[in-house]
């Protein structure tokens, strides 16, 4: 089973891709989609639409995992990762793929048994399951790659 995992936002996107075989799971393909700040938000999210279309014609995964929002501090942000977000589920969609959705917290307990774990031990953990000699870069892909991790976990590869 592929599996492409999405850590959603409108200035940097995340990606990552694995395979998940026999109860192992490999790297694909891991990155960020970034669009310049002060461009409108429709040119954001035809950026996104684009690289995330992209990604999926030239990797195949057959289920897509996405981050859930989890916060209301900032209004703003919320509302724009919420459009960047809806964006790469359409995506996924119009692909025909399954959408399996998690919060932070899920993905974190999941992945290190505690609900509040740091970005560097999270990131440690995605390291360790993909069996990679350093941990993935940036912070976006990681937390991209942790989504698919936590899909592959809660679905076995099904």
């Amino acid at each position: 089973m592929r599996i492409i995992g999405i850590d959603p936002g409108t200035g940097i996107l995340g990606f990552g891709v694995i395979d998940y075989k026999n109860g192992k799971m490999t790297l694909v393909d891991a990155g960020v989609i970034t669009t310049p700040a002060h461009t409108p938000l429709p040119d954001r999210l035809l950026e996104i639409y684009e690289g995330l279309t992209g990604i999926i014609a030239d990797t195949k995964p057959e289920m897509m995992a996405i981050e859930k929002l989890f916060f209301a501090q900032n209004v703003t942000t919320a509302m724009s990762v919420s459009h960047a977000r809806g964006v790469a589920m359409l995506t996924g969609k119009q692909a025909n793929l399954p959408i399996e959705e998690y919060t932070p917290m899920q993905i974190k307990q999941t992945m290190t048994g505690y609900g509040k774990a740091d970005k560097k031990q999270m990131q440690e953990m995605v390291r360790m399951q993909l069996r990679l000699k350093e941990v993935p870069k940036p912070d976006d892909a990681a937390d991209a790659l942790a989504t698919a991790i936590m899909c592959a976990m809660m679905t076995r590869g099904k």
